[in-house]
């Protein structure tokens, strides 16, 4: 919300600096988000009336200025296409200062120029600099154009919560500001205007639940051809809108003034009357921006007997739009709820000043008061006359206001300190709350009705925090709260996710917060088999679904860490994917599971001179996943092939646990690879925490005291054989003394035939209580060669 100082002042004027009243509004919860001056700094720049008008003789483009500055006549050199005799322009006089530019007698083209004439761009109003700024005939000559145009002001935008809707209206900042000030507002009632013809236009509502009110009113004989005054031009400037036509200025005006959406309509092509109805799917209608748009199932529409002719708090269309030539208008102020009207912009990638107020709430009672005051300031301008109001309004559709109990008991322990009866029924009073004191139990209580601009009034603990505010944070006491604490459990069994994201940061890893919300398409290349779950009202088209796997946010991190020259990545995530279960979204068919996801690509090392670059392999990640499933466990886990629709078949395995499914880790498909803009090699994982947290707890174990014996043996098998299945049999067969095994080498080539492979295998036994002979161990390595022979046709290698 966007205001000028000077306007708020005329509603309620504290006797604060600007300084003080943007940190009073702050503290009160209206975030001030930026201060900044009206205009540029001026000094000498006057209101000038061109006399005549010469054309140069040395130049097409520009023309020879008479302008009279209040003290004579002086020559001024002008190449703006609009400068003609007769206007009023603001003018720079010899000395004149915009802001460090400083105006000094020049020759252009031989002709000697006495001062510049401006457009709003020089004076530092805005953009427009295609022409002279015209300022009305009647302004005196000579006089400051920082007088005249009331320059000496400042715009204030505020960031307003989305529960502060009734602030988005400078008579809503107004209010604030007079409740913290303890001051009245300066407010003029809006009079009825006096009905000067009896013609009305039927409106009729068949959606009540998304508008159960709608205010219209018809005029005729509206003279469209009478421009905006000067003082609502420079309203609308100063809260950042732009000056179209006096009707669209006026509602405009009365929207930011008293924070009612309004809209006006052509009243001559408007065919039958006014129906609000849902849209049906498939309808069509050309937008007041020329857009034209194919209507969802359940829009709320402003129709005639033609068909649609606006979106219900949206926008309005094109073919009733008010035109130059309008003679006659059907002005609109209706109620829209916020339900009905949350979203429905964003689903066709829109977003307007009406329905940013509708969805967060507007005063229910408000339309009779800004339709009175829009048919005032139009009949003042562009003339005309009025007919009756129409206010068709289901009551029982309105909004409910429901009485909220406050307990002066709960006042003094939610904020520390005792306010008194008195000054909390005062905050409640300015706050226009409606109020009944009772006492229960000792305890002096309120029963509290909120105003029919206020949405955000529900539960005590709103009510707690309006008191809190008006009455001031600062004045609350600053106390340290006391509090007997017990330390929570941290049963050794479970991993803690923190030592998880420790682990990964210690392998050289970074952790990414990626969105939850991501690229369908992008996402079927992920994992085409998970349903996932459609969002209704997307940010935008590439975050249309929930993630169904980690690795789809991931991969577009590296990505972009890739595009800007970031070669080596290593990234990881801890969060939740999501994934429907049945035909029907519902809580019950909604699965959400937490998991920890990773990516490697690039160097295997950091760029040094030490070391001869490396890109990384599938055992790169494998040992980072072995690492993070811990030295003591990873032989609960088995690294079993499989086929993955994103991963590349043979580089490409299964985790699990004891039979139960852990998660996926491999090569990213080539075809996935292109999808995602990737150029290098990339090696993903993703794992289930809910396998993972859970771990063995490991036992002690006295150590031996006596020699341990290792026997290194090279077997030959066949070439599809993994280490997993050695270990298995190696394992399962071994003695009792038998302690550790290690894969030592893998050699496949000359002296070994085809689809073979030579492995070769350390076997360490050690008994606790004795020392060994040599017989029992060569008993224990015969026994493991011929099952090894017998199992998996495993030879001794010569």
């Amino acid at each position: 919300m966007k205001f000028s100082e000077r306007w708020l002042r005329e509603f309620v004027d504290p006797d604060l600096s600007t300084t003080a009243l943007v940190d009073q509004l702050t503290m009160a919860g209206l975030e001030v988000d930026s201060v900044a001056p009206v205009a540029a700094s001026l000094q000498g720049v006057v209101v000038g009336e061109i006399i005549e008008v010469n054309a140069h003789a040395n130049a097409d483009k520009l023309v020879i200025c008479s302008v009279n500055g209040g003290n004579g006549l002086q020559q001024v050199v002008c190449g703006a296409p609009n400068a003609r005799a007769g206007i009023k322009v603001p003018y720079a006089t010899i000395g004149a200062r915009l802001e460090e530019f400083k105006i000094k007698k020049a020759k252009l083209r031989g002709v000697e120029s006495f001062g510049m004439l401006c457009s709003e761009r020089e004076l530092g109003l805005s953009e427009n600099h295609e022409g002279l700024m015209e300022l009305p005939l009647d302004a005196v000559n000579g006089t400051d154009i920082i007088d005249y145009l009331a320059l000496d002001d400042t715009c204030i935008e505020v960031d307003l919560t989305p529960n502060r809707g009734d602030c988005l209206g400078i008579k809503g900042i107004a209010r604030e500001t007079g409740l913290l000030n303890n001051l009245d507002l300066k407010i003029n009632q809006v009079a009825s205007i006096e009905n000067q013809i009896d013609d009305v236009f039927p409106v009729k509502l068949d959606c009540p639940e998304t508008c159960p009110r709608f205010v219209g009113r018809v005029i005729r004989n509206v003279d469209l051809s009478q421009p905006s005054p000067l003082w609502l031009k420079e309203k609308l400037r100063r809260s950042g809108i732009r000056s179209i036509d006096s009707v669209v200025d006026i509602t405009n005006f009365v929207m930011l003034e008293l924070n009612q959406p309004m809209h006006a309509y052509d009243l001559d092509h408007l065919k039958g009357g006014i129906t609000v109805r849902l849209s049906a799917a498939g309808e069509k209608l050309t937008l007041l921006d020329g857009s034209r748009i194919e209507l969802l199932k359940g829009t709320t529409l402003i129709t005639d007997d033609s068909g649609p002719v606006g979106m219900g708090g949206i926008m309005g269309g094109e073919g009733s739009a008010v035109r130059a030539e309008t003679r006659n208008i059907f002005l609109e102020a209706a109620f829209f709820t916020p339900l009905g009207i949350a979203g429905k912009a964003r689903s066709y990638g829109m977003q307007t000043d009406a329905c940013h107020r509708f969805e967060r709430g507007v005063d229910y009672n408000g339309q009779a008061e800004a339709i009175e005051r829009a048919s005032e300031l139009l009949i003042a301008i562009a003339g005309g006359q009025a007919g009756p109001t129409v206010d068709v309004c289901d009551q029982a559709l309105l909004p409910v206001k429901a009485p909220v109990r406050l307990r002066s008991s709960r006042v003094s322990r939610v904020l520390g300190m005792e306010i008194a009866s008195p000054e909390i029924e005062n905050i409640l009073g300015r706050l226009d709350f409606q109020f009944s004191q009772t006492e229960v139990d000792d305890d002096v209580c309120w029963d509290v009705l909120s105003p029919s601009h206020r949405f955000d009034i529900a539960i005590e603990a709103d009510l707690i925090e309006e008191i809190s505010r008006v009455y001031g944070y600062n004045n609350l006491p600053v106390t340290t709260p006391v509090s007997h604490l017990n330390m929570l459990e941290a049963p050794e069994a479970v991993v803690n996710q923190l030592a998880m994201k420790e682990v990964m940061v210690a392998r050289g890893y970074h952790e990414a917060v990626t969105y939850s919300f991501v690229d369908e398409a992008q996402q079927a290349l992920i994992n085409a088999d998970d349903l996932a779950v459609r969002l209704k009202n997307p940010l935008s088209a590439d975050m249309a679904v929930m993630r169904t796997s980690l690795w789809t946010g991931l991969l577009k991190a590296a990505a972009y860490n890739q595009n800007r020259q970031q070669n080596r990545v290593r990234l990881f995530e801890l969060g939740m994917v999501f994934r429907q279960v049945g035909e029907n979204l519902t809580l019950e068919n909604l699965r959400q599971e937490q998991r920890l996801g990773g990516v490697i690509m690039g160097g295997r090392r950091l760029e040094n001179w030490a070391s001869a670059s490396e890109a990384v392999d599938f055992y790169d990640l494998k040992g980072d996943v072995e690492y993070l499933l811990g030295a003591e466990d990873v032989g609960e886990y088995e690294f079993s092939p499989c086929e993955h629709v994103a991963l590349q078949p043979g580089q490409c395995a299964r985790v699990s646990r004891e039979g139960r499914p852990v998660g996926y880790l491999g090569l990213l498909d080539g075809q996935v690879q292109a999808g995602f803009d990737l150029r290098a090699p990339c090696y993903l994982f993703e794992l289930d925490i809910r396998e993972v947290v859970a771990r063995t707890i490991p036992s002690v174990q006295e150590i031996s005291r006596f020699p341990v014996i290792r026997r290194d043996i090279a077997v030959v098998v066949s070439a599809s054989i993994t280490s997993s299945q050695l270990r298995e049999v190696v394992t399962s067969n071994a003695p009792e003394y038998f302690v550790n095994l290690k894969l030592f080498d893998v050699y496949s080539g000359k002296g070994i035939e085809n689809n073979s492979k030579s492995i070769g295998l350390g076997l360490t036994f050690q008994h606790p209580s004795r020392t060994l002979k040599d017989d029992e161990v060569n008993s224990a390595m015969k026994q493991i060669v011929t099952v090894m022979k017998k199992q998996l046709n495993a030879n001794l290698r010569d």
